[in-house]
């Protein structure tokens, strides 16, 4: 048995790039590079960058090419696949390619203006809800919480 399996998270460095196959099938390229930092021997910081090439197929692809944009964070689990080419400098090199790839976008979702909190600063302005939704026990009454609405000595929890 084998496996070959990798998960990465990072930015994405360009906008996807989405073509055709001759047989009609969608296929959306990803470079994404991933950021890690970490202390060296001599105990300074170093940061390096691995870049991805990250390929999504048919719906997906269509989907993600929609959705995502230069700098968007995303999740990716693929088989990895390491390519050599040559550089138009004549170097060889190393290509690092996701395959099969299945991709997530971790960017927050913008709010819908014509849903709730949207409005004056919705949508275009990347507003974003960040509030967790409300959880209420069934049969709990919904009580209002704007100002000068009246309380009942009751309601009081001591």
């Amino acid at each position: 048995m084998t496996l070959n399996k990798i998960m990465i998270i990072g930015n994405l460095g360009a906008d996807p790039e989405l073509r055709y196959t001759p047989n009609g099938k969608a296929v959306t390229e990803l470079r994404v590079a991933v950021n890690d930092n970490r202390k060296g021997p001599d105990g300074e910081w170093i940061e390096e960058t691995l870049w991805f090439r990250v390929s999504v197929w048919e719906q997906a692809a269509e989907r993600l090419a929609e959705q995502l944009r230069k700098g968007n964070k995303i999740y990716a689990e693929g088989q990895l696949r390491a390519r050599e080419y040559e550089a138009r400098d004549g170097q060889k090199r190393t290509s690092l390619e996701l395959g099969f790839a299945r991709v997530v976008n971790l960017e927050r979702r913008p709010r819908d203006e014509a849903g709730p909190g949207g409005g004056a600063g919705g949508g275009a302005e990347g507003a974003f809800d960040d509030a967790p939704p409300q959880v209420r026990p069934r049969g709990a009454e919904q009580r209002s919480s704007a100002p000068g609405a009246e309380m009942d000595v009751d309601d009081i929890p001591f």
